[in-house]
């Protein structure tokens, strides 16, 4: 729905050939689909395969932030600490950096948003040195501890809701 809403935007250059690209992409899977699957077993496939992808973008986005500070109207630093201070990157190698198509550099991401992912491990050394040199805290954990530290957020923010709860 995005991508489609997006040919729509005068800013997208090539707007044809993004468009023509769509198609054959939506064309090509859907046909190849049908031919390979009976029709009920083709969009079983299909809503299996789309709900396993949103469970794999949610995996992929929620470690990054989930259990970060969330900052308030009254909270205004700078654009630095702001995007470094509510994000946290992923440490895991290339491996991670393909599993998670760079945005296990989420820091660099939100401060480079136009950089092409390849190039946020480098852009990470320089960041990381000048946040140590500003004193501002810069998070990296392991996929299982952001995982954890995410749940553990979850956890504390339903607290109260168990306390109102007579049944526990």
């Amino acid at each position: 729905v995005s991508s489609v809403r997006g040919l729509a935007q005068d800013s997208l250059k090539s707007r044809r050939l993004e468009g023509v690209l769509l198609i054959g992409h939506f064309g090509a899977y859907l046909t190849a689909l049908f031919l390979v699957l009976p029709p009920g077993m083709a969009v079983a496939f299909l809503a299996v395969h789309q709900g396993l992808f949103g469970v794999y973008l949610g995996s992929i986005f929620a470690p990054n932030h989930k259990g970060m500070p969330t900052l308030t109207g009254e909270d205004r630093p700078d654009f630095l600490r702001r995007q470094v201070l509510t994000s946290r990157n992923v440490r895991g190698g290339r491996l991670m950096d393909i599993a998670l198509g760079g945005l296990n550099y989420q820091i660099e991401h939100h401060l480079f948003p136009s950089m092409p992912s390849p190039h946020l491990r480098r852009a990470q050394t320089i960041v990381r040195r000048h946040c140590e040199e500003l004193g501002v805290a810069y998070l990296e954990t392991s996929l299982i501890g952001s995982y954890r530290q995410a749940l553990r957020s979850l956890h504390e923010a339903g607290a109260p809701l168990r306390r109102l709860d007579p049944a526990t």
